[in-house]
């Protein structure tokens, strides 16, 4: 029986094994005359079942983005960015906490070429992620060269782009041969590796398998796209709320129902059809606001927005105006004289089109205290990555917005019980200054973490929050005042219950924020602060930082002190190496395992920082590939000599990279996690 059970598992950490080493998305690499001097460089790409490639200018921080680099160009130019063919799939991913673009079962992948001049040589290759819902592969690529002469006679160009593009619109990927490989046609020089480990060659004759603790792979879940857009009218329709209690827009509320209900003297029920078409026009205002921001940028903008540093200043620089705004520095409005013109044809129209210009009046009018939040909402909105979000986060805004109108004309007794204009209204205009400050600076800290400035490093965005937070609770709580909050007679009524309150809530929460300026993690707001690498004073004990990043610098040392080293395979946009991080690796006596014990060698797979020479080796199905960047030594490393893709992945090795015990992946589980440490050490 013993030994039915031990055969099971074997062929079951064999097959898991081929699995992951004859990869789950594989690539044939083809080059397609468009015309006599142009010519497209197609990669297709058959993906396994439960796994995705993601498409191209996808958010910074996210997964790996398909991309093209170019090694060689000589007598070509590329026209044009590198574009995806396929169903692509936009949802939200929990794993990296964002929406994320991507392919299953197949995509094309196509680059497009100029030839300049007589002879051509092109050589590169493309970079694409993939991943299944529990594990992603490293940054991997897809070699290409391709050289010749273009012909004299270059004529019929329109024609044959004519034909490709008919070509192309009948191609829709499917599944394909699963045998197919990358093009062989890489013919460059073989150099010799640059790692001075065992040559890599021999290392992947003798790898372990090291499969069993992983569970075999699940069904890949169906996209997740309601969700995103779910939050995003929520999002809208809570803006709208908010909108509605402002003292530009509350006040109207009475004056245009009772309008309303006069026009239509005893006429109720054309009183509620006033009122609803005035509702719908507010909504079709806003939604073309929406569908106008989609039209003027296009899917793709919109994408690179999230991604683009400069953009990211600009939404830095406008929520910081709006915020001023609310503070009452100074009032944003449209000219008077467009809601002096619209109301005067209010007037004189009458019918659909009066109504309709009523609503756009209000538009106008109310602007000083909608504009901001709505340009907050559409800069959210924007930056999500979904090309139907600013549609639908303004038609969610509208809503709310027009909802009060239609139902008090149903119900005008409810009126008499709504909440009258007052200094409330100041306080909640003053309040969205200061979350409006805080989110700008969300915005600022992505354009500083691309370009590398270090001027908004964890502990300057952590003070700077802590101060917003703490004096919106001194607001609040009636211990700060701002002009607006002044009386006709200037004196200052005190604050609300409920007011002082959030007034406590707040500064509880920047007192909360206090320790993580010496280290602590404030997981509640880990989402909008940088990260943890980028902050200089830091008392946590219970950190862990990798003693080397290089391979052989952590072998020399084991050899020199007798530890064991502890391979760490991560990335640095790996999500599951931070959550293992944050939730394994601070428990006390981990952290002491690893600090103490071990020589933990951290080894990033997606570090795009180029090698000194490119390196072509051969695969252990004789395929060759060239190294290009550190990520992708250390990536080569662990698929030869360890026999698994995906990050994190720890193994303990001794001074020749011989492991000691079976590697661990992602799993959550300190007891487990302290196990597998110690059965390393026992066998040093």
């Amino acid at each position: 029986m013993r030994t039915r059970i031990l055969l099971a598992l074997l062929a079951i950490m064999t097959t898991a094994s081929a699995q992951m080493m004859t990869k789950p998305v594989r690539f044939k690499v083809e080059k397609k005359e468009v015309n006599k001097n142009t010519f497209d460089v197609v990669f297709s790409a058959t993906i396994d079942k439960g796994w995705h490639v993601y498409s191209t200018s996808l958010t910074a921080g996210g997964p790996v983005s398909a991309s093209l680099a170019i090694d060689k160009s000589e007598g070509v130019v590329a026209e044009g960015p590198l574009k995806a063919i396929g169903n692509e799939r936009n949802t939200y991913d929990d794993l990296f906490d964002m929406n994320v673009r991507y392919f299953e079962d197949a995509v094309k992948f196509s680059q497009r070429f100029r030839i300049t001049g007589g002879k051509y040589d092109v050589k590169g290759s493309l970079v694409y992620g993939a991943c299944n819902d529990q594990m992603c592969l490293p940054p991997t690529s897809v070699d290409f060269n391709y050289n010749g002469e273009a012909p004299q006679n270059a004529n019929d160009k329109q024609e044959d782009k004519t034909k490709q593009q008919a070509e192309e619109s009948k191609e829709t990927p499917k599944a394909a041969d699963t045998n197919l490989e990358e093009n062989p046609q890489n013919e460059a020089e073989t150099a010799e590796a640059a790692l001075s480990v065992d040559t890599l060659s021999e290392q992947a004759a003798e790898k372990h398998e090291t499969m069993e603790l992983f569970k075999s792979e699940k069904e890949q879940l169906s996209p997740n796209t309601s969700r995103s857009l779910w939050y995003i009218f929520l999002m809208g329709l809570l803006g709208g709320f908010i909108a509605l209690l402002t003292p530009c827009v509350w006040p109207i509320i009475p004056m245009t129902v009772s309008f309303f209900l006069k026009r239509a003297k005893d006429n109720k029920r054309k009183a509620v059809t006033d009122a609803i078409t005035y509702g719908l026009s507010i909504i079709i205002i806003y939604l073309t606001l929406g569908l106008a921001v989609t039209a003027i940028y296009g899917a793709q903008k919109l994408n690179d927005l999230a991604t683009n540093a400069y953009v990211n200043i600009f939404f830095f620089l406008l929520l910081v105006v709006f915020a001023l705004s609310f503070f009452g520095w100074f009032e944003i409005s449209l000219p008077s004289s467009w809601s002096n013109k619209l109301d005067s044809k209010a007037g004189k129209t009458g019918g659909l089109l009066g109504i309709f210009l009523m609503a756009f009046t209000l538009a106008i009018v109310s602007f000083s205290c909608t504009g901001p939040i709505v340009g907050f909402l559409l800069v959210d909105f924007s930056t999500s990555g979904n090309i139907v979000a600013p549609a639908i986060g303004m038609f969610g805004f509208a809503l709310a917005l027009a909802l009060p109108f239609t139902l008090f004309a149903l119900f005008p007794a409810w009126l008499k019980q709504a909440p009258k204009s007052g200094s409330w209204m100041n306080i909640l205009k003053v309040t969205l200054g200061f979350i409006e400050l805080a989110f700008a600076l969300k915005f600022f800290s992505v354009a500083d973490l691309a370009y590398g400035w270090h001027l908004l490093d964890r502990e300057v965005f952590l003070c700077l929050w802590i101060a917003i937070f703490f004096l919106l609770g001194l607001y609040l709580c009636g211990m700060l005042h701002f002009q607006s909050d002044m009386e006709v007679d200037g004196t200052i009524k005190p604050k609300p219950v409920v007011a002082i309150m959030g007034g406590l809530i707040s500064i509880a929460f920047a007192i909360y924020m206090i320790p993580g300026l010496w280290g602590a993690p404030c997981k509640a707001i880990s989402a909008f602060t940088p990260p943890m690498s980028t902050q200089d004073f830091n008392l946590n004990n219970n950190e862990v930082k990798a003693a080397f990043f290089d391979y052989d610098e952590g072998m020399a040392e084991s050899a020199r002190t007798g530890k064991p080293v502890l391979l760490d395979f991560t990335g640095y946009g790996c999500v599951n190496c931070r959550k293992m991080e944050a939730a394994v690796w601070t428990d006390p006596q981990v952290a002491e395992m690893l600090n103490d014990k071990y020589i933990l060698v951290s080894l990033y797979v997606d570090d795009r920082t180029p090698l000194d020479k490119n390196i072509e080796v051969k695969m252990p199905n004789g395929e060759k590939k060239t190294l290009r960047t550190i990520g992708d030594k250390w990536s080569y490393l662990q698929e030869t000599k360890y026999g698994y893709l995906a990050q994190p992945f720890y193994v303990p090795v001794n001074a020749k990279g011989e492991p000691l015990a079976e590697p661990f992946a992602y799993k959550e589980d300190i007891p487990a996690y302290l196990q597998f440490l110690q059965k390393g050490l026992s066998k040093k």
